[in-house]
């Protein structure tokens, strides 16, 4: 019997921006190897347009996600839980804080620079837990 999928889960508060897309690059980069989640602690009611257009641009349709509420029961079993650099209430541990700037709001231009530096995290994370 093989061991489960080691599980990362992306937590920020909405989970409309700077989650969906580490979820989406890290799905990306390690394909199957890892389960990956995203959660917000006060989910939003939908994906943020800029970010789902700025996705879009780089090849990866995330216009499907919906924001989710972080469930306990997969936070206590998540090998990582990595924080977007928002300050989040309700998570059992932080493992890791990307400290990423928060696409709402922002200019297209300010959108992709964040979607890059998710892009370079999570290319990275997938090499370190997939090697």
């Amino acid at each position: 019997m093989t061991s489960p999928k080691p599980l990362v889960l992306f937590v920020c508060r909405h989970n409309t921006g700077r989650s969906q897309m580490a979820e989406a690059y890290l799905r990306h980069y390690a394909g199957d190897a890892l389960e990956i989640a995203s959660a917000g602690t006060e989910a939003a009611d939908a994906p943020n347009a800029g970010v789902v257009a700025a996705m879009a641009e780089d090849g990866i349709d995330i216009s499907a996600a919906r924001p989710k509420l972080i469930d306990p029961a997969l936070a206590a079993r998540a090998a990582r839980i990595i924080t977007m650099g928002c300050d989040v209430q309700g998570v059992p541990r932080i493992d890791a804080d990307w400290g990423l700037p928060d696409p709402k709001g922002a200019t297209p231009e300010r959108v992709r620079e964040i979607r890059d530096l998710v892009k370079a995290k999570a290319r990275a994370l997938a090499e370190e837990l997939t090697t």
